[in-house]
């Protein structure tokens, strides 16, 4: 993380950064997401789509900055048809897919980000691809039908609260449609209302002139009364000009000031405003916030067909089981491949210690739901070897890409062959995949296997995996056979602690 660069900005991005987290966390965050972040696929801009609109009535979209009653003049000249409108929506936003329009960077982070609740003022259908691309079931919510039939099981539920690119003729576009809103979309109201109260809100892809957040604040004002929350909204300082002299200067300091009273205007509605002077921040900030929220998830990697060392296939069972007790009531979630002889024990000592956890004696605060505690990644069973691999690949790329930290246990199979027990090269490639992805590798060395291996690996270069956090001491108790369980099992959570508790 590196954007802030004063005092103030870094005390504000600490602050949003604390409170965001703790609000992902605890299921509370929720997305409101301008039409900035679509921008940035190629989808054009309001005044790129309104200019011929905007010449038919004898203006300049560039001295237009009220794009709402823009398109009511068009409606009016129409005779209040607005068949030119709808094929201007439709043509530009619908089925991105099919027109070769790939997500951004900040449509994968959105879509990893753990949010349930996403709203949204845009047509197009990124978002949806975006969550979709993780595997996550979305639950979009267009028409009043939308909030009576939910989708059962879904991850996420998107609010797109001006429609839908393929549906143009409903979406809200015109003076008109704003004007009459509240009557004709009161369900999208009354639900925006109940999140506004119970959720923090990020607003990102909004400018600080952008006419949608006007109106969405004024129906918040209007609905909510004194009690708004506490909420966050992105936006880009205006940029200086090339000279410092002449109407571009003039310009700027004028759009300054302006800036300065919409920030403190911004205020009444419980919204800070967090201000950036490139979009590539925006991209920062993403992953920030996916890293600390993935810095409580922990997956296990590793597979045993047999154990050579002390104890045997018992005592690493019964590690793994302690390690899965650990993790949970640490307060980190376990995500699990369930591979041989490691996945179920883990999943087992996770399961009893929930469960442990939310009754008698040992019941522990903010214990969660147990599907976001627990996650469980069985691999499906495929034959054929080139699909094996295609599908396998796809599959541990999306189970490792809200991953913080991940541990590896022994590593070994029966090369079906040779009858030989062999190291796994999936657990290679997990340890390989998940380093690229930004997790932080912890091998159990002593475990032996291919955890043997890749402890040697980060041992001979710690920075390179660690940066500067030193966490060489506990790491060099991972890699001792002699070691007890208890010794290892402390090791493991002292680099984990050591890295979330480092400066960033």
């Amino acid at each position: 993380m590196s954007h802030p660069t004063s005092p103030d900005k870094q005390r504000a991005f600490d602050s949003f950064y604390k409170a965001y987290t703790e609000a992902l966390t605890d299921g509370r965050a929720a997305l409101f997401v301008g039409a900035g972040v679509s921008s940035g696929a190629g989808l054009p801009t309001w005044p790129r789509l309104l200019r011929e609109v905007a010449q038919d009535l004898g203006l300049d979209i560039e001295r237009e900055t009220d794009l709402v009653s823009l398109a009511q003049f068009h409606l009016n000249r129409e005779a209040s048809q607005r068949n030119r409108l709808n094929q201007i929506i439709r043509d530009n936003f619908a089925h991105t897919e099919d027109k070769g329009i790939d997500l951004t960077d900040d449509h994968r982070l959105i879509g990893q980000l753990p949010v349930e609740t996403v709203w949204t003022t845009n047509y197009d259908d990124l978002l949806e691809r975006a969550f979709r691309s993780q595997q996550k079931l979305c639950d979009v919510k267009i028409t009043r039908a939308d909030f009576s039939a939910p989708t059962r099981g879904s991850d996420v539920s998107i609010f797109k609260m001006h429609g839908d690119a393929n549906t143009p003729e409903n979406a809200t576009l015109t003076k008109d449609d704003y004007e009459r809103y509240s009557v004709r979309h009161d369900w999208f109201i009354n639900a925006l209302k109940g999140d506004l109260v119970s959720k923090v809100f990020l607003f990102v892809g909004f400018s600080f002139t952008d006419p949608n957040i006007d109106y969405i604040l004024s129906r918040i004002r209007l609905s909510m009364e004194t009690d708004t929350g506490h909420h966050y909204c992105i936006m880009r300082n205006p940029q200086k000009p090339d000279d410092d002299s002449g109407d571009a200067q003039a310009r700027y300091d004028y759009d300054m000031r302006r800036l300065a009273l919409r920030i403190e205007d911004l205020k009444r509605y419980g919204i800070t405003a967090l201000m950036v002077d490139s979009f590539s921040e925006i991209t920062t900030l993403l992953k920030e916030l996916n890293r600390r929220a993935s810095a409580r998830n922990l997956f296990v990697s590793g597979s045993a067909h047999d154990h050579t060392g002390e104890g045997g296939m018992a005592r690493l069972q019964k590690l793994s089981y302690r390690l899965g007790e650990h993790i949970i009531r640490e307060g980190y979630n376990l995500i699990n491949g369930f591979g041989l002889g490691i996945g179920r024990e883990v999943l087992t000592g996770s399961l009893e210690q929930f469960y442990r956890g939310r009754s008698g004696v040992h019941k522990t605060p903010r214990m969660g739901v147990l599907n976001e505690r627990v996650r469980l990644y069985p691999f499906p069973r495929i034959e054929d070897e080139a699909k094996r691999k295609e599908t396998y690949d796809k599959y541990r790329r999306n189970m490792l890409a809200s991953v913080g930290f991940t541990i590896f246990i022994a590593g070994n199979k029966l090369d079906t062959e040779t009858d030989q027990v062999v190291d796994s090269p999936g657990v290679r490639d997990e340890f390989d995949l998940s380093v690229a992805l930004g997790a932080y590798p912890i091998p159990i060395g002593a475990t032996g296997s291919m955890s043997k291996h890749l402890w040697q690996q980060v041992m001979a270069d710690p920075q390179k995996y660690y940066g500067n956090v030193d966490v060489r001491a506990p790491l060099e108790v991972l890699g001792d056979e002699t070691a007890k369980d208890d010794a290892l099992l402390n090791a493991v959570f002292a680099i984990i602690h050591a890295i979330n508790s480092a400066p960033r």
